[in-house]
């Protein structure tokens, strides 16, 4: 019997982590069409799998109000429920329509504090099939710069493959 080394057991990369992500949650929700569910699951997988996320979650595009985001499915403390394009991050990302990283939310000129331990967060909008946007994902951390280019990319790289279909 051959035993492997202790390096064959190394702790998962956050790249990795992002990318058995994209996989398990394309694998739950193969042939599932509906929007809401899908949102909800992404929110649960991720929120599960990341223990610094303490705030998941999705603000879709208002169709009787276009210029303004209303709260979706998500996980965690109670969030807001309206935000309108260009205040706070998420309105920020939605008028943008571009992932937006912010390392100390106290220094984002117009923050909304839905929840006062919310230290870092980032939102990555969430566009349909033909480019229009159709949500935001916000995830808030307890702790400063808790985000960066590793969790833009593998967030972007989820919602696309998970909302594709719209």
């Amino acid at each position: 019997m051959t035993i492997a080394p202790a390096a064959a057991f190394q702790a998962e990369t956050r790249e990795d982590s992002y990318r058995n992500a994209a996989i398990e949650i394309a694998a739950v929700l193969d042939g599932e069409p509906n929007l809401i569910a899908r949102m909800a699951t992404v929110c649960a997988m991720l929120a599960e799998r990341f223990s610094h996320y303490f705030w998941t979650g999705f603000y879709l595009v208002d169709p009787t109000k276009p210029d303004e985001l209303v709260i979706g499915p998500y996980q965690g403390s109670l969030g807001c429920l309206r935000i309108a394009f260009g205040r706070g991050v998420c309105g920020a990302a939605a008028a943008r329509r571009k992932t937006i990283i912010v390392a100390d939310v106290h220094a984002f000129e117009g923050h909304i504090a839905c929840d006062s331990r919310s230290e870092s967060e980032i939102v990555v909008p969430v566009l349909d099939k033909d480019g229009r946007l159709i949500a935001v994902f916000d995830v808030d951390a307890a702790v400063l710069a808790a985000f960066d280019e590793v969790d833009a990319r593998g967030l972007e790289t989820i919602l696309r493959q998970t909302f594709a279909v719209y």
